[in-house]
């Protein structure tokens, strides 16, 4: 039997929850704080690792926002971006669907047009590169207000073209979705897709909120479903997918260790699982590490990555021609 690194490691596969400013690697942090003169407050790689030690989806938030502060020019979004798609490519993700948060960006003074022109000429120049396809969704801060976010979707408008949908992400606790009806609304109403962070840290109860104020088309996390039967039920029966990310999960402290964690349960019970590596940086793993971490069968693991496939925003045909390539991959592994 093929040893299950190997096999994961040339898996075909989808990854579509993934925030780009997540996956700023520490020496890559170091190298724009260099070349922006930006002050931080690590003298060393080795103290920035250090820091990546956190408790809660707060103290990781906290962080998070303080490396944005390398991120200035139109030249280090497509170096954080691409530094990303060579490491996805390199695990023979084929397809990737990428979260930004320009509210991080905007309030230190950033343009929009600087932040969206560095990640799409990264993803352009990755699909002609590595041969995968690629797509942006435009992430609203949930710790602001819905007025923030209304001003956010006016500013993306020029670049309608180049994001497909609208998400919903930042520090879950105290912030639910209901706060966003109106501004989820109007994206649908523009034909943007619609995905957002619930059932992470919060309860239940923003899981319902996300399907039925803000009508997601995905649930990005949504571990904590299980502790309500019916929205279990709800979820299944409409074959909803959910972006699960495990190492993300043990990390952050939703769940103790990874055996304790509830993805197997998630594919027992009939949902849509899918596997993510959330913020890779942050969290010690791209996808084939989150693959490897659960330690699932083969099976179980052809089928987190034929519904990440299935789950994807890409057209028909192009979501057969993966599948095609995942079938045939596995059988030339039998």
């Amino acid at each position: 039997m093929e040893d299950p690194a190997a096999f994961i490691a040339g898996l075909p596969k989808a990854e579509l929850h993934i925030h780009i400013e997540g996956s700023l690697e520490p020496e890559l942090m170091m190298t724009l704080a260099a070349r922006n003169k930006v002050a931080l407050r690590f003298g060393s790689i080795e103290e920035l690792r250090a820091a990546y030690r956190f408790s809660n989806l707060q103290d990781f938030l906290d962080l998070y926002y303080e490396g944005m502060r390398v991120l200035l020019r139109e030249q280090d979004f497509y170096d954080l971006a691409m530094a990303y798609l060579k490491k996805a490519a390199s695990q023979n993700v084929r397809h990737a669907e990428i979260f930004f948060d320009p509210q991080g960006h905007t309030d230190r003074g950033v343009p929009f047009k600087t932040v969206i022109d560095g990640l799409w000429r990264a993803l352009k120049d990755a699909e002609r590169a590595f041969g995968m396809t690629t797509a942006l969704i435009l992430c609203f801060l949930r710790h602001l207000d819905e007025a923030s976010a209304e001003r956010t979707l006016d500013e993306a408008l020029p670049w309608r073209d180049r994001f497909i949908g609208v998400g919903l992400d930042s520090s879950e606790k105290g912030q639910p979705p209901s706060k966003f009806e109106r501004v989820f609304a109007r994206a649908r109403g523009l034909g943007l897709k619609a995905v957002a962070h619930a059932g992470e840290e919060g309860p239940p109860e923003y899981v319902w909120q996300a399907l039925d104020l803000l009508k997601v088309d995905r649930i990005d996390h949504g571990v904590r479903s299980l502790e309500d039967a019916d929205l279990t039920a709800r979820l299944v029966r409409d074959q909803m997918p959910l972006t699960v990310c495990p190492l993300s999960n043990v990390r952050l402290c939703v769940v103790s260790n990874i055996r304790e964690h509830p993805l197997r349960r998630m594919l027992q019970d009939g949902l849509m699982a899918t596997i993510n590596s959330d913020d890779p940086a942050y969290f010690g793993g791209y996808m084939n590490e989150n693959l490897s971490a659960v330690g699932f069968s083969r099976a179980e693991i052809v089928t987190l990555a034929g519904n990440g496939f299935r789950a994807a925003f890409c057209d028909e045909a192009t979501r057969q021609r993966y599948i095609a390539e995942l079938d045939a991959y596995c059988l030339s592994r039998r």
